[in-house]
């Protein structure tokens, strides 16, 4: 475990949870949030989305009741949710809570979310849709290689600093230096504040044993399929949305999407599904050690008791 510098905010504010997917970070926070009478508000890139409630293990509505909850499912899968976008609605939400008394409680598993929360974030001026069209155009005709070939010329710096294949990072860059005629490099440097300071919140980072966390993957997407997730994709896939948007690469989609199409069988979607979560959390993790210092790694059963003396200093 690291230190526990998370801890130790002077008069919390906040308190941020994050972790691997399947960690038991929604647990936690419902269970903290209803007895300091906190408002949980999502941290999760993909729980967003309002046509993807069971194959992203968003709170169910009983869940939902108990506690206030926001800025889970309140996106439409055809929009291309970015990190600027939720700064904004977390302004917002921060705005009712001010002066209420009400401890906001962040959970999720996306990292960038957390470090725009306690970093602040370039402010990026909206981008004409079209020019975001006209470059998932030429994703669609010409590839992914076309396009970073095309990001090299016109933003070299951010080229450098993104794998090769990664479409949606690619895409953003490409957009933001034709539609702003500046790159994203020279945004960052003139950020957003932070929304709220590293100082006053409790930061933790739940880690449970390797083989659990796989036993819990396993586990939570045989519950997903269970639950509705193959109906879900079905009614997502009819809606004959760009490949490149968010939600119809959320973890589990694109094999659902394949055995619904009749290329695969649905243990064969499963195990990929399953085998794509691994990989992501282990990313999640590595993630989270290299870019963000100062939080408290915790194992799950420890993290209750750990949380409540954070919050009554």
């Amino acid at each position: 475990m690291a230190d526990r510098d998370g801890l130790s905010g002077a008069g919390a504010r906040a308190v941020l949870i994050a972790g691997p997917t399947a960690s038991g970070k929604s647990a936690l926070a419902l269970a903290l949030a209803r007895r300091v009478g906190g408002t949980i508000v999502n941290a999760d890139s993909m729980q967003v989305y309002r046509d993807l409630r069971v194959i992203t293990a968003r709170p169910t509505p009983e869940e939902e009741a108990a506690v206030p909850h926001r800025l889970y499912g309140h996106v439409d899968a055809a929009c291309n949710y970015s990190v600027g976008a939720w700064l904004r609605d977390v302004t917002a939400v921060l705005g009712e809570l001010s002066g209420t008394g009400t401890l906001p409680v962040f959970v999720g598993g996306t990292g960038l979310y957390f470090k725009a929360l306690l970093s602040g974030l370039a402010a990026i001026p909206p981008v004409d849709p079209s020019i975001r069209a006209q470059w998932r155009a030429r994703l669609e005709r010409e590839g992914v290689e076309a396009l970073y070939a095309a990001l090299t010329q016109r933003d070299p710096a951010a080229a450098a600093r993104l794998m090769p294949r990664d479409r949606s990072r690619i895409l953003r860059a490409l957009e933001v230096v034709e539609g702003t005629g500046r790159t994203i490099g020279e945004w960052q440097r003139e950020g957003m504040p932070p929304l709220v300071e590293a100082a006053h919140a409790v930061r933790i980072f739940l880690q449970p044993e390797r083989e659990e966390l796989k036993r819990r993957i396993a586990c939570r997407f045989g519950d997903m399929l269970a639950a509705g997730a193959i109906e879900e994709v079905r009614a997502l896939d009819a809606r004959g949305l760009p490949e490149t948007l968010p939600a119809i690469k959320a973890h589990g989609v694109p094999w659902l999407r394949r055995h619904l199409r009749g290329e695969i069988s649905l243990e064969q979607a499963a195990e990929g599904g399953i085998m794509d979560t691994r990989r992501y959390a282990k990313r999640q993790v590595t993630w989270f050690r290299n870019q963000m210092p100062g939080w408290t790694w915790v194992a799950p059963a420890e993290a209750s008791g750990l949380l409540e003396a954070a919050i009554r200093r």
